[in-house]
């Protein structure tokens, strides 16, 4: 049947090993929820290689970020925080007296010691980013892997974006956690002319090497002025059935980002 062929498919993926358990827990629990997936994982895999149907994908994170509570629920079960205001982080009122060169050291300053990502963006870049976010909320990211390439989607909600591994969308549709949350405060960005970024991740599945690349490329492609690397994101939003994966790895491999994610060319600083 369709849903074996998807299943087989499935195991041949080198990541599905990490998320075997969550799989079969599924099918335990919900084995129509299971076969329906499965069906639709064979349907996508009939289409010619290196083309993908991206609509199912967008839609389920289009559904995960408008559910009213669902995102907080499931941020807060894990161990995201909710609503995670720049106050809660920084004395706003105190640092309106300073330059945007001082706050951009107590920034870097205060995160340096912390295990996270975080950036501080000018104000004409994050502007760029944010009308091209408008447009096209969603993109496909590849993470270098020793097995290859692992597949993220970086949804925007509002001034957050949401990464959640392709895998997991497959596997759980618009309940797929997120595992990275990038944060981005444009509250000072018209008097002091920046952008403060922080993140929070979760560890069993991204280590801050691993999420820094994630947050780089968000730089590659939304604030790119190339235009052919901009249309990468404009044809995974709008013309989904002529979007390839490998243009993403193409961009990204031509970056050199990522690079010391590669086995063998790992550096010692962590």
């Amino acid at each position: 049947s369709g849903a074996g062929s998807g299943e087989a498919a499935l195991e041949d993926n080198p990541f599905y090993g990490k998320y075997r358990h969550k799989i079969q827990e599924l099918r335990r629990s919900s084995p129509d929820v299971f076969e329906s997936r499965m069906e639709k994982r064979s349907e996508v895999k009939k289409q010619p290689v290196g083309y993908s149907n991206q609509g199912e994908f967008i839609r389920c994170m289009e559904e995960k970020a408008r559910s009213a509570d669902g995102l907080g629920t499931k941020m807060s079960k894990g161990g995201f925080t909710k609503d995670k205001t720049l106050d809660s982080i920084l004395n706003v009122e105190m640092v309106k007296g300073k330059s945007a060169e001082e706050i951009k050291q107590i920034w870097n300053q205060y995160f340096s010691a912390k295990d996270t990502v975080y950036a501080v963006i000018p104000a004409e870049k994050f502007d760029l980013i944010w009308k091209r976010a408008q447009k096209c909320p969603s993109f496909l990211y590849a993470l270098p892997r020793k097995e290859g390439y692992e597949f993220f989607v970086g949804q925007w909600s509002g001034t957050e974006l949401h990464f959640t591994s392709l895998i997991n969308i497959q596997t759980q549709g618009e309940t797929a956690p997120s595992q990275l949350i990038l944060y981005h405060y444009p509250e000072l960005q018209k008097e002091k002319g920046i952008v403060l970024m922080t993140a929070e991740m979760d560890s069993k599945f991204l280590v801050v090497r691993e999420a820094q690349c994630l947050a780089n490329q968000v730089q590659l492609f939304y604030a790119t002025d190339r235009s052919q690397t901009y249309e990468l994101v404009e044809t995974f939003n709008h013309r989904s059935s002529e979007f390839k994966y490998m243009s993403v790895i193409a961009e990204l491999e031509q970056s050199g980002l990522g690079r010391e994610l590669r086995p063998g060319q790992v550096s010692d600083k962590s």
